[in-house]
């Protein structure tokens, strides 16, 4: 049970809690604020589920793509707000924290490493919302009108 609790409940908490934060960044209000942040603890579940790796960021933020792109059609509202807003527990800044310290100190190799890493989440977020919301957009009027309902 602690297991669960600390390593899943409690880190998923901690996201949802800090994209509610964000909302007010981003001027979102009412039902959109738990929204965002259900987002966010969903992908931040993704992301654990999935090791913790590049290609669980990918999975994450695809996860979150879609989820963004779905509310934002049951709301009638911009679907940027609860992507941006959901991603960014995701998004890789202490990664580029410990880069800038590596290259500070003189430690190369650990800077690259670092440095590839945190530019490959990078990309991994960006290409994985980027697709789902893609992928969703095209298969969207099919979805909302089958073939021979029109």
């Amino acid at each position: 049970m602690n297991v669960i609790w600390f390593d899943y409940a409690l880190p998923c908490i901690c996201s949802f809690l800090a994209c509610l934060g964000f909302t007010l960044v981003f001027n979102i209000h009412g039902v959109g604020k738990l929204i965002c942040g259900v987002g966010g603890a969903l992908g931040w579940l993704v992301y654990l589920l999935a090791g913790k790796t590049i290609f669980a960021a990918f999975l994450a933020s695809a996860v979150i793509g879609l989820y963004s792109e779905i509310m934002a059609r049951l709301r009638r509202c911009p679907v940027t707000g609860y992507l941006l807003v959901a991603l960014l527990p995701l998004v890789p800044g202490g990664g580029i924290y410990y880069a800038m310290s590596y290259c500070v100190e003189g430690d190369i190799q650990r800077f690259l490493d670092t440095l590839l890493h945190t530019f490959g989440m990078a990309a991994a977020l960006a290409v994985g919302a980027m697709l789902t919301a893609s992928l969703f957009r095209a298969a969207y009027p099919y979805l909302r009108h089958p073939k021979g309902q029109g």
